[in-house]
C-alpha cells in the first residue's frame, strides 16, 4: 500500500447506517399525521428504488440529476403506493431525511485516523449538498467531495471513479476505493484503483449484511477503524 496517497467512500451503507435513519425520520414525519406503517419496510422501498433510477441516467434515457431530484421522485412512488399524500412542505422534508443519515460509531474517529495519512473523500452517488449535510452531522473531515455530481454520472460507470482521481491528481494506482459492496469495489478495481472492502453485518437488518467479495480486494475490514489499523494510520 506504500504508493497510496489517497481513499475515496462510498457513503451509503458504508459510512452511515441508511435504514435505521430513514425508518426513523419517515416515523418522525409520517407518524404525528397519522399513518402506521412497517417503517423499516417503507426505508427498503425507498432504498429499492434507487438503483433503477440511477440506472435511466447510466443507460442515458434521462439527463443526470442530482440523486436529490432521483430521491425525491421515488419517494413519490413509494409514498403512493401507501396512499400518502403530502404538501410540498413536508414532502421536501421528508426527502431531505437522507441529509440526515446517522453514521456507524467507528466512522468519524476512523476517517479522524485516516486523515492524518491520507487524502480523504467521498466517492458517493450523492450529491454535494448531500455530502455536505452528512459531514457536518456526524463530523466527517473530507479533504474534498467527490463523486456523482462531478462526474455528472453515477457509479459503477467508469467515469465516477476516474473523476475523482483526476481531481486530486492521482494515478487510479494511488487511490483506493473503499466500500461495503463488492459490486462497487469490482467496478473501481477494473479501472485501476486500489481496493478496501468494510464489512457491515447490520446495512439491511440485523445480522443482514451484503454479500462479501468474491473477487480479491488488497484489505478487507471490520470497520473504519480497523481499515485505519491495517493502514498504519
Amino acid at each position: 500500500m506504500e504508493n497510496v496517497k489517497a481513499l475515496i467512500f462510498d457513503v451509503f451503507g458504508t459510512l452511515v447506517d441508511w435504514r435505521t435513519s430513514i425508518a426513523r425520520e419517515t416515523k418522525a414525519i409520517l407518524g404525528p399525521l397519522g399513518h402506521q406503517l412497517d417503517w423499516p419496510a417503507f426505508a427498503d422501498a425507498w432504498r429499492a428504488e434507487y438503483d433503477p433510477a440511477m440506472q435511466e441516467v447510466r443507460s442515458g434515457k434521462i439527463p443526470f440529476c442530482k440523486l436529490d431530484v432521483l430521491h425525491r421522485r421515488n419517494l413519490d412512488v413509494v409514498l403512493g403506493r401507501n396512499g400518502i399524500t403530502l404538501d410540498e412542505p413536508t414532502a421536501r422534508h421528508l426527502n431531505l431525511a437522507w441529509h440526515r443519515l446517522d453514521a456507524w460509531p467507528d466512522t468519524s474517529p476512523g476517517l479522524k485516523r485516516l486523515k492524518r495519512k491520507f487524502m480523504i473523500a467521498p466517492c458517493s452517488n450523492g450529491n454535494i449538498s448531500l455530502m455536505v449535510g452528512l459531514a457536518r452531522r456526524n463530523d466527517l473531515p473530507w479533504d474534498a467531495i467527490l463523486g456523482s455530481e462531478i462526474a455528472h454520472d453515477f457509479k459503477p460507470k467508469a467515469r465516477v471513479y476516474l473523476a475523482a482521481c483526476e481531481a486530486l491528481d492521482l494515478p487510479p494506482n494511488e487511490v483506493m476505493m473503499v466500500a461495503a459492496h463488492p459490486r462497487d469495489l469490482a467496478h473501481a478495481a477494473s479501472n485501476g484503483l486500489r481496493t478496501g472492502f468494510i464489512f457491515r453485518a447490520d446495512e439491511f437488518g440485523p445480522g443482514k449484511s451484503g454479500k462479501p467479495p468474491t473477487e480479491p480486494v488488497d484489505v478487507s475490514s471490520t470497520s473504519v477503524e480497523d481499515l485505519a489499523g491495517k493502514l498504519g494510520a
